[in-house]
């Protein structure tokens, strides 16, 4: 395992690109920084972090194991390899916030991009950018957030907590190898925030809708019962879940 450690960067998952493109990057290589100053997030948002508060860094890994319709199991298994490396410095009330937010309570203190590596048709490796909310306490203009510091009252020390998601990656990359699919899966859909509760969605016109959450799809799809008791497919392009 190789780590590189920045002072302040672009965005990491930018500069693990951007190492790739210019040498052969080892599996697991995890590049971290102090301070991005301009991180990402899903569907094009910023992640925005105050300076060596939080963990932001990106891992490099060999997927070329999977196939290419699989790569949602990589998505699910960065998801619950953050999710138990958090339940060993007990942080409670764990759940998953379709695709891969990771909450406590109701509240978001990590996130994840993925961003994979096809070549001729053929998954090759993929990069997992992560924010995690660590030692920041004010979340002024982010209402829904918050950090481990805030949850536990303790301060944590970045490195243990990289260490402990390193190990918990590891493991589930293990998983995927010898083809625990459906362990993973299940596992996922159990964590799902707001299984089986009445929620409401915002679709891509804006109109807002009642279902409830009952699974994913293989390819990530968001399977949600609706009021007429049909089951619908929707991916992260075309709906919003609110809370």
């Amino acid at each position: 395992m190789r780590i590189i450690k920045l002072n302040a960067i672009d965005s990491t998952n930018s500069y693990l690109k951007q190492l790739g493109a210019n040498e052969t990057v080892e599996d697991h290589t995890i590049i971290v920084a102090n301070y991005q100053t301009h991180g990402r997030g899903q569907m094009g948002t910023v992640w925005d972090s105050e300076d060596s508060k939080n963990l932001m860094f990106s891992v490099f890994k060999d997927v070329s194991f999977l196939q290419t319709e699989q790569n949602f199991y990589i998505s699910m298994a960065v998801s619950l390899s953050i999710i138990e490396a958090l339940k060993s410095f007990s942080i409670p009330k764990l759940h998953i916030k379709w695709p891969n937010d990771i909450l406590s309570e109701n509240k978001k203190i990590c996130g994840i991009l993925i961003e994979n590596v096809i070549k001729q048709n053929q998954l090759k490796a993929t990069i997992i950018g992560v924010g995690l909310n660590v030692n920041q306490n004010n979340f002024d203009e982010l209402p829904k957030a918050t950090s481990l510091q805030l949850i536990t009252g303790n301060i944590f020390n970045l490195d243990e907590v990289l260490l402990a998601i390193s190990v918990s990656l590891k493991h589930y990359f293990n998983l995927l190898k010898v083809e625990k699919y459906q362990l993973i899966k299940e596992t996922y859909e159990s964590l799902l925030f707001r299984k089986d509760k009445p929620s409401t969605f915002k679709n891509a016109e804006g109109l807002l809708f009642s279902g409830f959450i009952k699974s994913v799809t293989n390819s990530g799809n968001l399977q949600v019962l609706l009021e007429d008791d049909v089951i619908k497919e929707f991916d992260l392009k075309e709906i919003i879940l609110l809370y």
